[in-house]
């Protein structure tokens, strides 16, 4: 009896045992299969947000470039014209695509002096005695106008002795003798265009009058300006500068590379402002 006991409860261990089952190779394939389609999902959702965030950061480039170039162009376009006497011209535009715009205005606080002493020469020191002129900097552009004659030039200055208050200019030689009374000024010129040399990269461009060009916004593509008269007329050239009331600047920006998604193109910003001559028709 205690035998037999014994018996049955070792057999009912076996049992158990024999009931377990193991992963099938088809099961095994399977699970493996899926693991791979969600790898390769989370892969991919991961390729496409990394190429939206290389887009997306080089559309926020642009539309910087394009606002650093709205805002340095308003800035000198108010300015135009500051402290210029009568007959010279403030704005010189080129209606071009893209197009070319100069401004010239006298630096803050002004600096003039007129002449007292007619000319010699054409190559002679401007007399301008009894007048300050240690505004005026040597190695700078200056502008020399006769009212009477209603005519100009640029020169550099290349010496200011103020004990004499007389300004040389060695280097440049004027095409004229310049009377008694005409008005000698320091002038700052700025012309912005678009270098399109590299055609992966356009970038806008300030030169000032005698100075290389120095870039100041990557990517630029496109520059288009056109002048607001007094009457109200809208004009691509303004045949007299000093008539110009408003300037409307449009600056277009792309991004830095093409984008695949977008049929292989750039990505492009476009920004436009309004901008009053402030210092014309006062």
């Amino acid at each position: 009896m205690h035998g037999f006991a014994v018996l049955r409860g070792g057999r009912g261990r076996c049992s158990a045992v024999g009931n377990q089952r193991g992963s099938t190779l088809i099961e095994l394939l399977v699970a493996s299969f899926i693991g791979l389609l969600v790898v390769g999902s989370a892969f991919e959702i991961y390729l496409t947000q990394h190429r939206n965030w290389i887009i997306q950061d080089q559309v926020t480039d642009a539309q910087q470039s394009a606002r650093a170039a709205i805002r340095v162009l308003s800035g000198h376009i108010r300015m135009a014209g500051y402290g210029l006497p009568t007959g010279v011209d403030p704005i010189y535009a080129s209606n071009a695509d893209p197009d070319t715009l100069t401004l010239i205005y006298q630096p803050a606080g002004m600096c003039e002096a007129p002449l007292e002493q007619a000319m010699a020469s054409p190559s002679a020191e401007l007399r301008c005695d009894g007048h300050d002129v240690s505004c005026f900097e040597v190695n700078k552009l200056a502008y020399i106008y006769d009212p009477g004659a209603d005519t100009g030039e640029y020169f550099a200055v290349t010496d200011v002795q103020q004990a004499t208050s007389q300004i040389l200019h060695t280097t440049t030689i004027l095409s004229r003798i310049y009377p008694t009374g005409s008005l000698v000024f320091m002038v700052e010129t700025y012309r912005f265009y678009v270098d399109c040399s590299d055609t992966l990269h356009p970038t806008l461009m300030i030169q000032t009058l005698g100075e290389a060009p120095q870039p100041y916004a990557d990517n630029i593509e496109d520059l288009q300006f056109r002048y607001i008269l007094q009457n109200g007329d809208t004009v691509d050239v303004p045949n007299q500068p000093t008539l110009v009331r408003r300037v409307l600047v449009a600056v277009v920006a792309r991004t830095d590379k093409t984008d695949l998604q977008f049929e292989g193109e750039y990505r492009r910003r476009q920004f436009a402002t309004d901008v009053q001559v402030r210092n014309l028709g006062l």
